[in-house]
């Protein structure tokens, strides 16, 4: 008897339906988890909350909207807010792409593009783990959306949105030049958005508003100069050539292994392992315009290579702007090639596939943060107690001084999770390199104090040597236990601390 699961008729009558619902379980499915299983942000994130803090217009930090936007949405919805706004970027990317794929390959088409996309995100974006790279693809597949509306579908509205999207990815990615560049690049060169610039003012009014964020995101990547003309003299020499290309090859194995999870996805629909079962009807498409294949193949492609090319050269092991931004087009890219007549193989175990991808990874994670503790005694950072933490130090200091915390410093890693975490939002101070925090100068540790922490083994609680050597009349104070989530093997989390008071505080109890 032929059969054939629900889902995959509603997928051929419903496909928007089915985005929806895809969508919005892996967006639940990744808000849930850090919102119950992490005590502290994961990642990078601590670090961009304690520089957002210090909303930096050119903090050495690259563009900095991200931090801005991060920091503004902690002070005003928690933690909480944070992830939220991770997951609606993802949304956000998903339904762009959702859109862009209907207008070239059909709904149906794109819908399936879209559940393809899980198979990336699995091994390439951690969502909640907000930053520049989340919030770049949001905006990436904005522009793509809105690129093509204005050029195809003869939307002048669009080209407003288009130039606030760049103007957004300007304020936010070290990949902007590469991503927007390709987009100009492609338009010079195809005599259709050719064309559309000649007959309306809107773009030229877009370009023109660009260009004073273009000089501000030249100004935040100036300091790029100097890593890159050592790198460019470099390529002249036959050794270094060939280490470059390695390393480029490298980056790019790391983008292919991220679709490994779409791999699997494409070979079970395609039939392997051969079956007997059928296939589902062939599910058809009209022919793909060859605009709107060149279009895909241009930015599923291009914008990767170039930024993996600029990565050798400035000696980053990570494509420039991260991978995400890079690959929002590779699930429909995947379906573009697929031919017009799709048919699908192995339908029950497509969709446990599927959903395997979407529920291991949100079991795996509380299983590992609950398990090796207790196993191997690793300490996760994600099992800090971030919040008991910056609780503790703020209450301390306004109590001792009548301030709140403003300036946090010492170890990095548990300063940023203090300075993230701490009710009075400060600022953090890299001591080991003030260069890092040009926000923060001697004299508003003076005027303001701060608070400076490290981790303390159990045979000493005295500052690290080269924490002394910055801060020569630190008085320790009795260094802090906090009790861990789950503390298994680990020995307690004890935190060294001291305090600068500022000048202007009067002397406190406690002091």
């Amino acid at each position: 008897m032929f059969y054939v699961p629900l889902y995959f008729e509603v997928l051929r009558s419903r496909p928007l339906l089915i985005f929806w619902v895809a969508t919005i379980a892996q967006a639940l499915v990744w808000l849930l988890v850090p919102l119950f299983f992490y005590s502290a942000p994961p990642g990078d994130l601590p670090r961009l909350l304690a520089i957002g803090n210090a909303l930096p217009l050119d903090g050495g930090v690259g563009p900095p909207f991200a931090y801005w936007l991060g920091a503004g949405v902690v002070r005003a919805a928690g933690l909480f807010g944070i992830y939220v706004l991770a997951q609606i970027c993802v949304i956000v990317t998903y339904w762009c792409v959702f859109t862009l794929a209907s207008a070239i390959i059909g709904p149906t088409h794109a819908a399936i593009a879209v559940l393809l996309m899980l198979g990336i995100a699995v091994f390439t974006v951690s969502t909640p783990d907000f930053g520049a790279t989340i919030l770049t693809m949001a905006l990436w597949s904005v522009a793509l959306l809105h690129y093509w509306r204005a050029v195809v579908q003869k939307q002048r509205g669009s080209w407003y949105v288009l130039g606030v999207a760049g103007g957004l990815i300007l304020l936010t990615s070290q990949a902007a030049l590469i991503l927007l560049g390709s987009l100009a690049l492609f338009t010079a060169l195809n005599p259709r958005p050719r064309a559309a610039l000649g007959n309306i003012i809107e773009p030229w009014i877009v370009a023109v508003a660009l260009v004073p964020l273009l000089f501000l995101h030249l100004l935040w990547l100036e300091g790029a100069a100097d890593g890159l003309s050592p790198a460019l003299a470099q390529l002249r020499n036959a050794d270094a050539s060939i280490g470059n290309a390695m390393a480029w090859l490298r980056l790019i194995g790391a983008l292919v292994g991220a679709h490994a999870g779409l791999a699997v996805l494409v070979a079970l629909a395609s039939g392997w392992p051969r079956s007997h079962a059928s296939p589902t009807p062939p599910v058809v498409r009209s022919p793909v315009d060859p605009f709107a294949a060149a279009f895909v193949r241009t930015f599923a492609l291009a914008p990767a290579l170039l930024a993996t090319i600029v990565a050798v050269l400035v000696g980053t092991r990570q494509p420039i702007g991260g991978a995400a931004p890079l690959l929002v087009l590779s699930g429909l890219g995947v379906m573009m090639a697929a031919g017009d007549s799709v048919v699908l193989y192995h339908q029950r175990v497509l969709g446990f596939a599927w959903a395997g991808l979407l529920i291991a990874p949100a079991i795996f994670v509380p299983a590992v943060i609950v398990l090796l503790p207790w196993t191997v005694g690793a300490d996760l950072a994600v099992a800090q107690p971030a919040a008991p933490m910056g609780r503790f130090f703020a209450d301390s200091f306004e109590r001792r001084t009548g301030h709140p915390l403003a300036i946090v410093s010492g170890d990095a890693r548990t300063a940023e999770l203090v300075a993230a975490a701490a009710p009075s939002h400060p600022s953090i101070y890299f001591d080991a390199d003030p260069k890092r925090s040009p926000w923060i100068t001697a004299n508003d540790i003076k005027e303001k104090g701060a608070v400076v922490v490290w981790p303390v083994a159990e045979t000493s609680s005295a500052p690290p040597p080269e924490i002394m050597a910055r801060f020569p009349n630190l008085v320790p104070e009795v260094p802090q236990t906090f009790t861990r989530p789950v503390r298994g093997r680990l020995p307690p989390l004890r935190i060294g601390w001291a305090m600068i008071r500022p000048i202007s505080a009067p002397p406190g109890p406690g002091s």
